[in-house]
């Protein structure tokens, strides 16, 4: 990694911190310079303003989350064809995946930037939503290949069933926070899963 790339690292690297812990309104960019050691005009050579700097936090958030996505989804379908299978399957790996993190979630930034939008501009503010909404499509387009297999006991769509991946996963994170209870966002997906292997079981008969 070149000298440059370096520096935007680390400084986006300090900020998710920050942002994280106390929120994007809190966090300077004084602040920021003093941790990583670089003057302010060394900040502004990367980002032109924090408006900037949460642009570039943000993208680098959705693009990690569809990396993890995309390799533990795909993973678990390489292990199973069945696509309820591959979708349990693909739950249990992401639940391991942040149950490994000894201090929990560090937190999610999509769902910081949502409490504190008035901070940001129209554009950080459509690509929150644009985030959410390529969430419930990935997850939607998993719950219609299990749908054209199994029938749901209950009459949910796609898209409601793909809303609650997103929603078990920052409530998770909400959660565990305030009960300082690591685990609890694990535990949490564990619960989802067994709901979706529930709502796809076939009724018995009386």
């Amino acid at each position: 990694m070149r000298k440059g790339e370096e520096t935007r690292t680390k400084i986006l690297d300090a900020a998710e911190t920050a942002v994280l812990a106390k929120g994007f309104g809190a966090t300077s960019i004084d602040e920021l310079i003093v941790e990583i050691g670089i003057t302010k005009s060394g900040f502004f050579y990367h980002f032109r303003d924090k408006n900037e700097l949460a642009k570039a936090l943000l993208e680098r958030y959705i693009e990690n989350d569809e990396r993890i996505y995309d390799e533990i989804f795909g993973r678990a379908r390489q292990l199973a064809d069945d696509p309820l299978q591959a979708f349990l399957l693909g739950l249990k790996l992401l639940s391991e995946l942040l149950s490994d993190l000894p201090n929990g979630h560090p937190g999610c930034l999509v769902a910081t930037m949502c409490t504190q939008e008035r901070a940001f501009d129209r554009e950080i503010r459509e690509i929150n939503r644009q985030a959410a909404l390529m969430w419930r499509r990935r997850f939607s387009a998993m719950f219609r290949d299990i749908m054209q297999i199994y029938r749901p006991r209950e009459p949910l769509d796609a898209d409601q069933l793909a809303d609650m991946v997103s929603t078990v996963l920052e409530g998770g994170i909400v959660l565990s926070k305030a009960l300082k209870e690591p685990k609890s966002l694990p535990e949490q997906l564990l619960v989802f899963r067994s709901f979706v292997r529930l709502l796809f079981q076939p009724a018995m008969q009386a």
